[in-house]
């Protein structure tokens, strides 16, 4: 008699050559039988079971499931090594990343954003943004860097203002938000997959800034200044999404905050982090709003304890009355050199897409050493340039609303404060936003991603013609003259 048959553990038979098989594996059981083999009587059990093995369902051609991480290494995809920096944030190079995501996979990304913002390349009805609080959906995609695959790694769109613009204006060219074990729950083999020891990153498709540079030289004077900052690299992107290899343009890749910043920066990373947005994260007097204070770590403390003893040291009325008293309150809580130092860093470069003008695009951290909540920059596409809706704060903040922009104009109006703040703006420009060292750097750095700024495609690019990179990248460097003269005028006027 013949042999059971167990092909529901095969790893690599599609479900229609499996039932194929079977089919015909039943078919030559009942020839032999019609034929009067020596053996002709068959196991009604074993045709059960076969019958019961023809599948359905025949509408997925390959288990994505069944796979052999056979690139995976300790070095480049455990969870057990420290990240590795030189590897992945390198100054000197421009590196390459590939995604390649079904085509399926890829359309139901498109459809996402199609029934959030729209059909792309149409600008919505009320020419406004569309406010939506949902982020657009992670797939499975295979990452790709120099010769070596990462294995189902989550792969989203993301941004705000930003992305619903570009794809509305049908620019394809969309930032990405990369999670290496995002779905390690569906696929066991990716369990803890990192990229040399990092988790997650953000990929920035540097909207509208035609030098593609700003992203990444804030960051570089924010880390030079001593504060804590996300690392970033210059990269290209190419996605097939099934018609093979697409060049999307030059990205720049950006350390994520909840990853490995708290974590290396800093001694521990199991303070509480949070990313303020809308409403309280003005730090007005009595707008504190757990929603506007989302937590990134320790999620499950439904404790903003920290965060409220920030804004009751800050509207304390010892601000006027018993001034020491006062800055002793608030050290207590809050690193506010911290603070003012990146106050005379943001001010320098310029950047209206954050607190003073916009209430995001900053973390605080807890940090456990100290127990004092510490400011963290994020997302400076919009920085070095005057920028828009009223653009760039002035140095001098002596007009600015307090009522609105607190946690700037109290400390301003504290005359130890704004010593220590004018020193901090002398120190700023004359080391890590001195007007030699950043054109040299424009210079550098523009050499360095020339070709790949250059020769991006219509459709997936913000320039118009390589002279808008040339252009801008001028202007980066008028910029940073017409700075080193606005902190002159500054200073003299103290």
């Amino acid at each position: 008699m013949l042999n059971r048959l167990n092909l529901s553990s095969s790893h690599t038979l599609s479900k229609t050559l499996r039932r194929n098989i079977l089919v015909i594996t039943l078919g030559s059981l009942l020839l032999l039988t019609a034929c009067g083999g020596s053996d002709s009587s068959i196991d009604e059990e074993v045709v059960e079971d076969i019958i019961a093995e023809i599948p359905t369902d025949t509408s997925t051609e390959i288990t994505d499931t069944d796979f052999v991480a056979t690139d995976w290494t300790e070095e480049t995809h455990s969870k057990n090594v420290d990240p590795n920096f030189e590897e992945v944030f390198d100054d000197n190079q421009v590196k390459r990343l590939d995604f390649v995501v079904t085509e399926e996979r890829w359309q139901s990304m498109l459809d996402d954003m199609t029934a959030t913002y729209g059909e792309f390349g149409q600008r919505s009805n009320n020419n406004g943004l569309i406010d939506s609080d949902e982020n657009p959906i992670f797939v499975p995609a295979d990452v790709y860097y120099q010769d070596t695959q990462w294995y189902r790694v989550g792969i989203r769109f993301k941004g705000n203002s930003s992305l619903q613009s570009s794809w509305q204006a049908g620019i394809l060219k969309l930032s990405f938000k990369l999670d290496f074990d995002e779905f390690e729950d569906d696929y066991p083999q990716i369990d803890n997959q990192r990229f040399y020891g990092f988790k997650k990153f953000s990929l920035k498709n540097n909207f509208d800034d035609e030098s593609l540079l700003r992203e990444k030289v804030a960051s570089d004077v924010f880390k030079k200044a001593g504060l804590a900052v996300s690392n970033t690299g210059f990269y290209t992107l190419y996605v097939d999404h099934g018609n093979g290899p697409e060049y999307f343009g030059l990205y720049t890749l950006v350390e994520e905050i909840d990853d490995t910043l708290i974590e290396t920066q800093f001694t521990s990373d199991d303070g509480n982090l949070y990313k303020p947005e809308d409403g309280g994260a003005n730090f007005a007097e009595g707008s504190f709003n757990e929603e506007n204070f989302e937590k990134k770590t320790n999620e499950d403390d439904e404790d903003w304890s920290d965060i409220i003893a920030l804004f009751d040291a800050l509207h304390d009325d010892t601000a006027t009355t018993a001034p020491a008293t006062w800055r002793e309150n608030l050290e207590a809580v809050f690193d506010v050199d911290g603070f003012l130092k990146y106050l005379a860093v943001n001010g320098i470069i310029q950047n209206w897409d954050t607190y003073g003008r916009m209430t995001h695009n900053y973390y605080l951290y807890n940090n456990p050493e100290t127990s004092k909540l510490t400011w963290i920059p994020w997302d400076n596409n919009e920085a070095l340039q005057e920028g828009k809706q009223g653009g760039a704060l002035n140095l001098d903040f002596s007009n600015l609303d307090s009522s609105n922009w607190p946690l700037i104009a109290k400390l301003y109006a504290d005359d130890v404060y704004k010593t220590r703040y004018n020193d901090y703006v002398l120190a700023v420009i004359g080391d890590s936003f001195n007007t030699n060292s950043m054109q040299a750097a424009y210079d550098s750095y523009s050499a360095l991603i020339e070709p790949y700024a250059t020769t991006e495609i219509s459709g997936y690019s913000y320039l118009e013609s390589s002279n808008d990179f040339y252009n801008a990248v001028e202007q980066l460097n008028q910029h940073a003259q017409s700075r080193a003269e606005a902190v002159e005028a500054y200073l003299n006027s103290q």
